[in-house]
């Protein structure tokens, strides 16, 4: 593997690229296996063309997708573990794909919620399941290390101008991935009731953006914690570049340790990284810091029903994580009696967040080659490409939930302020 030029990261595995096992025969056993493997995941409709160029598909149909299994090793992997195996093969090249990724995915995971095996069902231990890691404070550390200090520059090459990484939002499907990012963050910020002069934390504050956003047009002072070195790093940059630096503090801290009463709340993309484990503790957190008549706003991905995570996605690029259901996220309110305000479900805003994204890192995917190498391209892509397909099949969500204390009568009778526009300028 080729040491990256743009920092020090390496990718967490060997990509040991195999070409097609030319002039290797495919017996019948090939073809059975085939078969019953196609057959396990739910008989997509879908081509295998086998490393001699054999082709196998539904009888009677032409699939408008395929995969190309380069040699046997690669066919006895997927037997095996195909939710691991898949997507290291795939990233090494012994798999290819023709008619588009997303187009793939879609059909598989379609035809896979209809098996025995892979069908999804309510898991009371699903978070537990497959996790390299959970989540206390040097765990969190590591696993927040693993995928967002790579290095800035990466991540600028196909992230909005203002590096966001978490679900825009598109008043119109038009938008630009720019206004989309900047139309999240003014309703987030309606969605607070923020005014002139307000405090605001943020747990989870990424590259600072949103920070930024509510001091310089909402006029709040904010305290933003975060635990990537590289994030906090830029947006300390960015806040003297833009003269914020005495309304917006960057720390570099676990939300764990925050300090001090603030007029509102608000975590945009940092729950996925908690664990159900430590709700409690972080609405505990959230308690300690919200005062009396404050708001407070979660924006995380989600799911449906409690499921295991990819075991791919865990151990490749985002170990750690896991998206919870609407019932499992009442363990950061009940507890603390807090009082559910306002949720609302963003899922389509997200698959189409991830499609300009991954439009984007395919523009540059020949920087990124040489920053890392092909392994970590196609990874990635297929990151990018299994999101799109996860949230336009409905298999994650993304909620959005505003919240307050019980005791507090001063919100609003209609949802109408979400419309009016309330900045500064």
């Amino acid at each position: 593997m080729k040491v990256p030029k743009a920092n020090t990261f390496a990718f967490p595995f060997t990509c040991r690229s195999e070409t097609a096992n030319t002039g290797y025969r495919v017996y019948g056993l090939d073809t059975w296996l085939t078969r019953k493997f196609l057959h396990a995941i739910g008989d997509p409709a879908l081509r295998v063309v086998l490393w001699d160029g054999k082709e196998i598909a539904p009888p009677g149909s032409t699939p408008t997708v395929g995969m190309v299994i380069r040699n046997r090793a690669t066919l006895w992997r997927l037997l095996t573990n195909p939710l691991l195996h898949f997507g290291d093969d795939y990233s090494a090249g012994r798999i290819e794909i023709e008619g588009g990724l997303v187009a793939f995915m879609e059909t598989v995971y379609q035809a896979m919620a209809h098996t025995p095996r892979f069908r999804r069902i309510p898991d009371p231990a699903a978070y537990r399941r497959n996790q390299p890691k959970l989540n206390s404070i040097s765990g969190s550390h590591q696993n927040i290390h693993h995928h967002y200090d790579i290095g800035n520059d990466f991540y600028r090459l196909w992230l909005d101008t203002g590096m966001l990484y978490t679900c825009a939002y598109f008043p119109d499907p038009s938008v630009s991935l720019e206004d989309a990012q900047i139309a999240k963050m003014d309703l987030v910020c309606r969605k607070l009731r923020l005014r002139k002069g307000q405090t605001v934390v943020e747990a989870g504050c990424g590259w600072g953006a949103l920070a930024r956003h509510m001091a310089r047009h909402y006029g709040v002072n904010v305290r933003a914690y975060n635990i990537s070195c590289e994030q906090i790093a830029y947006a300390r940059q960015q806040a003297r570049s833009e003269g914020l630096e005495r309304q917006v503090e960057y720390i570099e801290d676990d939300y764990r340790n925050i300090t001090g009463t603030y007029d509102a709340f608000v975590s945009v993309g940092m729950l996925e990284h908690v664990g159900p484990d430590h709700y409690r503790e972080l609405g505990r957190v959230i308690d300690r810091s919200l005062m009396e008549h404050g708001l407070g706003l979660i924006h995380t991905i989600g799911q449906n029903m409690a499921t295991p995570m990819s075991p791919w996605f865990l151990k490749r690029i985002f170990p750690g994580s896991y998206p919870p259901t609407l019932r499992e996220m009442m363990e950061l309110f009940e507890p603390q009696e807090f009082t559910v305000l306002d949720v609302e479900n963003l899922r389509l805003h997200y698959a189409k967040t991830c499609e300009h994204w991954l439009e984007r890192f395919e523009r540059n995917r020949d920087r990124v080659r040489e920053m890392f190498d092909e392994c970590f391209v196609r990874a990635w892509r297929l990151y990018l490409s299994g999101c799109i397909a996860n949230f336009s099949l409905g298999n994650l969500q993304l909620f959005q939930v505003v919240f307050s204390r019980p005791t507090n009568n001063l919100v609003p009778l209609t949802r109408s302020h979400l419309s009016v526009p309330t900045r500064q300028s």
